[in-house]
């Protein structure tokens, strides 16, 4: 299986490779048929020249054997680096040059040049291909013909033909120098671009493989490892997904500990009230407790189960409220009548703890959105916890207001203050101001986190602030 490091660095080099490919081949292509076409130009030009300039030399009866017409004309080839042929209408040469030397070409001197080209330049008025002219060059060159025209009398007359070549080599050699110095920084450039790739691509996904890494960890079940920070400082995309990956395990290392907790939490919440029926029930039976006292046993035995089925209730709740079908429809309703309704529900509660009960609702509806048998819940959770942890003889507070689009519902108790570092975890499931639990033998520690359940699939808030001996719960509903 291929990396990703080597998918990716092969992709982008295959790009880099590709372009240079095409760039080079398109380069090349218009180079080449640049330089040779101005190269070409420049040999017709020449010969055009030098059969204009003959065609005049001769229409003045001078003869072109004369050494200041051979040197004008070896002055010529030697400028542009060409070899230069003079012939006759039938073809025989009768003046050749090379610019380098006088009389090197002289053995072409007196042989004649292909039928087949004077017939092209006689019907074409011109001739300019590669070849060897009829074998009379040894190599291959670039050939420009053109016929020496003397105008006059109302007539043209031909007397012959001038010949200019370049070897291909010399006609190629801007062309490879234009292409050497191409192909040097297209290499330059590739190797650079390599390097730069292998690094970025490195940089790329060198935080991934770490992430691949901490995952294996984490089915190993340690959750304490995290994407290095110098990732997540990163201020792009891979520092973002860092970032996303760290705050994931953070949820996973607190749903971990969560998970522990709550099989503790249940351990225990199960083993006391499951050790007290035990031990009462075997007391009963082996006469351990007297029969004067096994009704108070009994009493006790009762009291443990009850606490064991509101526990196992709870629980059901939880589960309900967790899973898709926890909160299905939302109606209106009037939460000022439903607050009432669970006010009078909880009378007998207030009356044994001698309650001051201070209800500051709307005489009109407070009409909301929500689903009323959840929301009764949440409010009889809050006055519930309220009333049990208020102090006797204490206040109760319970009030509804507007406050823009949401109805804020607020419940507040005289009592203890809950401490500030307990706040932050008092909707957590089994969570209990005592740690000891010998306090709220009734609690089983689900209320305030059914609450915030409840709220959070109503998409809706609740906050909490103690001091003072007074706390104070206060959550919103949407209104109509």
């Amino acid at each position: 299986m291929k990396s990703a490091y080597s998918r990716q660095f092969a992709l982008i080099a295959g790009l880099i490779l590709s372009s240079f490919l095409l760039l080079g081949a398109s380069f090349a292509t218009l180079s080449y048929r640049y330089t040779m076409g101005a190269q070409m130009d420049t040999l017709e030009d020449t010969a055009q020249f030098i059969g204009e300039f003959t065609a005049s030399y001769r229409s003045q009866g001078m003869d072109i054997r004369s050494s200041g017409f051979r040197a004008y004309i070896f002055s010529l080839a030697k400028i542009s680096k060409a070899h230069v042929l003079l012939c006759e209408t039938d073809g025989e040469i009768v003046y050749s040059a090379d610019g380098q030397e006088e009389g090197a070409l002289n053995a072409l001197v007196g042989q004649r040049v292909p039928e087949v080209v004077l017939r092209k330049i006689q019907t074409d008025g011109g001739y300019h291909r590669q070849g060897n002219l009829g074998g009379l060059y040894q190599e291959s060159r670039y050939i420009a013909g053109t016929p020496i025209v003397i105008h006059g009398g109302g007539q043209d007359n031909t007397i012959g033909v001038a010949f200019v070549s370049t070897a291909s080599n010399d006609l190629t050699y801007l062309w490879r120098k234009l292409s050497g110095i191409f192909v040097f920084a297209a290499v330059g450039v590739s190797f650079v671009a390599f390097a730069f790739t292998s690094v970025t691509t490195k940089r790329q996904t060198r935080p991934l493989k770490e992430m691949a890494e901490t995952v294996r960890d984490f089915g190993h079940g340690d959750f304490d490892k995290r994407v290095a920070g110098a990732y997540a400082a990163r201020p792009d995309e891979m520092g973002e997904l860092a970032r996303a990956f760290n705050a994931m395990a953070d949820s996973l290392a607190k749903a971990e500990a969560q998970r522990s907790e709550f099989i503790a939490n249940v351990s225990h919440e199960l083993k006391t009230p499951m050790t007290t029926i035990s031990g009462f029930a075997d007391g009963i039976l082996d006469g351990t407790i007297p029969p004067e006292r096994e009704a108070a046993a009994l009493e006790t035995i009762s009291s443990e189960t009850k606490r064991l089925a509101r526990l196992v209730r709870r629980m059901l709740d939880v589960s309900r409220l967790r899973s898709e079908q926890g909160i299905v429809a939302q109606e209106q309703f009037d939460v000022v009548e439903l607050t009432a309704r669970t006010l009078v529900s909880l009378e007998g509660k207030i009356s044994a703890k001698k309650l001051d009960v201070v209800v500051e609702l709307p005489e009109e509806p407070v009409m909301v959105w929500g689903e009323p048998d959840a929301i009764t819940q949440v409010c009889y959770n809050l006055l519930d916890n309220a009333i049990k942890f208020a102090r006797e003889g204490g206040h109760l507070w319970v009030n509804i207001r507007k406050e823009g689009s949401k109805a804020a519902v607020t419940v507040k108790d005289e009592g203890e203050t809950i401490p500030p570092e307990e706040l932050g975890s008092i909707f957590d499931r089994f969570h209990k101001s005592d740690k000891s639990r010998s306090m709220d033998r009734d609690g089983v520690g689900l209320g305030l986190y059914i609450v915030k359940t409840i709220l959070n699939e109503h998409k809706e808030n609740i906050t909490v602030e103690s001091a003072d001996g007074l706390t104070t719960f206060a959550f919103t509903l949407t209104l109509v």
